[in-house]
């Protein structure tokens, strides 16, 4: 009996022997492909669509790595959180590249990056500012927006630690809003390596380890085959539109031309490119964290603009209504949901642009008036004496005047007339029926 112990014994350990390979290689992970996506815009609904769908290609079409180049200014929170579950969801490992030079992951980007299994940055990259901008509402208050921050110190720690990584660094991103250059973050060990081309990549690749899932592994590339995947039109386009810096300036030009429409109406142009702007705007508003305190400030810059031409306040509707603007401008898109903001320079710009159309509108009046020597002040916008153009014929049963559109001053009117006319025909007007809105030419 005793040798026939011995004999399983030994068995055993000659099978234990022959199993070591076999068990070390089981934690070996072979990279022979790599999906490679590209985020260079803020995080929003867009860039979560675009994740979602790379991510299936990458375990529908058996990729071994899915490699995110980041360069963004912020975005989301809640979209942030939503894409970060799908890195801890993921059988396949996620690597984030802050690249190409000068590039960033700031604010929503850096809490983005604490989720991945690997982190590089370029050289001359930058991460962190993780602070929210600017809360609102009762976020406002000292209590709430700690506990907001205390929130989001609390993921990016948790995410950092499963990772590996400095938790405390990671944290001073959102606490203190900390920026670290890509030197600095890989002596803080928030980061896995610096690259600077995919060779780089590569190399940093052989016999790293990381958990994935719960599970220690260990990769190896095997000479790997890179594929790029790109956003579809639909997530392009509604990326373009998350924009905050385009949306903002769409709404203006929006705004402006209905503004100019109502000052010169009939023309339709102005409105109707105005109108398309502002549903374009619009779309980017949709998915953008709008503060709609905000936009009313803006909204209501434009009516006192608007009032401005037909009450005299000597300027100073006009001024309240840039400081309205000016206000709502800054703070249009910063809510506790959000880490971008539209810079200042464009805002700034935007105005100067404003108040030289407001400038060269009041001017024009003003010259318009000076021509208009004689005339009562109330009489200013009567259109007798202008000159005008037959557009088209209106049929008519009276036998003693002769109807039509005609176009005077930039303006559409009904007119008649005893003549004759034809289209493309030139006319003076004779007196304006102001009561029946129309012309006698």
């Amino acid at each position: 009996m005793y040798g026939y112990d011995r004999f399983v014994l030994n068995m055993k350990k000659l099978l234990y022997f022959l199993l070591i390979p076999f068990t070390i290689l089981a934690d070996d992970y072979p990279v022979h492909q790599v999906l490679e996506l590209k985020i260079n815009s803020s995080i929003n609904p867009a860039t979560k669509s675009y994740i979602e769908q790379s991510f299936k290609k990458a375990h529908t079409e058996g990729f071994d790595l899915i490699l995110i180049k980041l360069n963004t200014p912020g975005g989301l929170v809640s979209t942030t959180q939503e894409i970060l579950t799908e890195f801890g969801d993921s059988d396949i490992p996620v690597a984030v590249w802050v690249t190409p030079e000068g590039a960033s992951a700031t604010s929503a980007g850096a809490i983005l990056s604490s989720g991945a299994h690997l982190l590089f940055m370029s050289q001359a990259t930058s991460i962190g500012a993780a602070t929210p901008i600017q809360m609102s509402g009762d976020i406002n208050q000292k209590d709430v927006k700690a506990k907001a921050i205390n929130a989001l110190v609390g993921i990016v720690q948790s995410m950092a630690e499963s990772r590996g990584r400095n938790v405390k660094a990671f944290g001073e991103m959102v606490e203190k809003a900390k920026t670290f250059k890509s030197k600095e973050a890989l002596e803080q060990k928030l980061i896995d390596g610096i690259v600077n081309n995919l060779g780089d990549f590569i190399d940093q690749l052989e016999g790293k380890k990381l958990t994935l899932k719960g599970k220690q592994i260990t990769l190896y590339p095997k000479n790997p085959r890179f594929v790029e995947y790109k956003m579809d039109f639909g997530q392009q386009l509604l990326d373009i539109f998350a924009n905050p810096g385009l949306a903002y300036i769409l709404f203006l030009i929006g705004a402006a031309l209905i503004y100019l429409e109502l000052q010169a109406p009939g023309g339709f142009i102005a409105g109707s490119i105005g109108v398309v702007a502002l549903i374009m705007s619009g779309i980017g508003f949709q998915v953008l964290p709008l503060n709609f305190g905000a936009m009313g400030l803006i909204i209501l810059a434009f009516i006192l603009f608007i009032m401005e031409i037909y009450i005299t306040s000597y300027g100073i509707l006009t001024l309240l209504g840039l400081g309205a603007l000016i206000s709502g401008s800054m703070f249009l898109f910063r809510t506790d949901n959000a880490y971008m903001n539209v810079s200042y320079g464009l805002i700034f710009g935007s105005i100067a642009a404003i108040v030289f159309f407001i400038g060269a509108m009041a001017l024009f009046l003003y010259w318009d008036h000076k021509r208009s020597e004689g005339k009562l002040k109330e009489d200013f916008y009567d259109l007798a004496g202008k000159n005008g153009q037959i557009i088209n014929i209106i049929e008519s049963e009276e036998a003693s005047w002769h109807y039509y559109q005609v176009k005077v001053h930039g303006e559409l009117w009904k007119a008649r007339s005893q003549k004759i006319y034809q289209p493309g025909d030139n006319i003076t007007v004779v007196s304006e029926d102001k009561d029946n809105m129309i012309l006698t030419i």
